[in-house]
């Protein structure tokens, strides 16, 4: 690793190979926790190059505990690191997206620089993690989504989850969350915090010929936030769209706020799915919901997939997938 780090502090970059080189060793406990900080802190002073990203990416990909899993899946997931501290919008959207009956593999972690990730309310809400295929299908089947809780499956975050947590800051591995989903799903929503990054998924996502969305707020949220602009990049092209065009109205950061500790979260997550949220929290739930739904090539008009949003949610659909993976 010492010759690695004089290589990078000479403002020097890797290649792709040698990128995933030194993943696979850390998955390996070849360096110490000291070596992986200072490693992991050279990309908090510059950008990561997409070649290191490729090369990253691979390692996580090659050593992932393999999950197949039948059927049309959707991803909802942001780089997360934003600051903004939001509650669980894309967590929330991905029971819209099951409601509607489209199936979901949701990939999440817990939070390395906010107060509740992913896995932190899904956890607190009751739901076991497990990275056995059979127990996920049978969540798919029954309640059109199942959770993979990205260390099950990725020996490398496991081997950095506490340095990450320790400098409670974003890193290079809140932007490969949203692209080793082990399920590797068809269809993906994937919010960004910069355009720097979304531009480094396009190049990604168009070399594999996925149906994505990248969607970034021009205002720093990785998600539709409803609170400014919106930056939406598809595979046939990118456009903005204002927050009205998709979610019918504009809100204010507090209306979004995701609370003070984990049980605010998972209290604002029960009311929304519940259909007890307030009309802010609704409205941006509904539009990452319908953003990720307009992804499939089934529902090419928007504003049909909006109305299938708001039918899940309404009708109870999304609250008893719910019900049906938390025991």
């Amino acid at each position: 690793m010492k010759k690695i780090l004089s290589h990078l502090f000479e403002h020097k970059t890797l290649p792709r190979g040698e990128a995933r080189q030194v993943l696979e060793n850390i998955s390996a406990g070849q360096y110490t926790e000291s070596e992986i900080a200072s490693f992991i802190t050279v990309y908090l002073m510059r950008s990561i190059t997409l070649e290191e990203l490729r090369g990253f990416r691979d390692a996580l990909l090659g050593l992932a505990v393999p999950c197949v899993l039948t059927g049309e899946l959707t991803d909802i997931v942001g780089t997360g690191g934003d600051g903004k501290n939001t509650f669980n919008i894309s967590t929330l959207s991905c029971f819209i997206v099951a409601g509607a009956r489209q199936k979901v593999a949701k990939h999440g972690n817990y939070s390395a620089s906010s107060i509740s990730g992913a896995s932190n309310v899904m956890e607190h809400l009751g739901y076991s993690f497990t990275n056995d295929a059979g127990i996920l299908q049978r969540q798919l089947d029954d309640a059109n989504i199942c959770f993979l809780h990205a260390p099950l499956f990725h020996p490398a975050l496991k081997k950095v989850s506490g340095i990450r947590k320790n400098l409670a800051l974003r890193t290079f591995f809140n932007m490969l969350g949203p692209l080793v989903n082990p399920a590797n799903p068809a269809l993906q929503l994937i919010g960004v915090s910069s355009l720097e990054i979304a531009r480094m998924y396009t190049y990604l996502l168009q070399e594999e010929q996925k149906n994505y969305c990248i969607v970034h707020s021009l205002d720093g949220y990785d998600e539709i936030s409803l609170t400014s602009d919106v930056k939406i990049i598809r595979p046939g092209g990118e456009k903005i769209m204002s927050a009205r065009e998709i979610g019918k109205r504009t809100v204010a950061p507090a209306d979004i706020f995701g609370g003070s500790s984990v049980d605010d979260a998972a209290a604002i997550f029960l009311s929304v799915l519940r259909g007890e949220g307030t009309w802010a929290q609704n409205a941006v739930v509904l539009s990452n919901a319908a953003m990720a739904l307009h992804t499939n090539p089934l529902y090419p008009n928007f504003e049909t997939c909006y109305q299938l949003a708001v039918n899940s949610l309404e009708s109870g659909n999304a609250y008893k997938c719910f019900t049906k993976i938390v025991a």
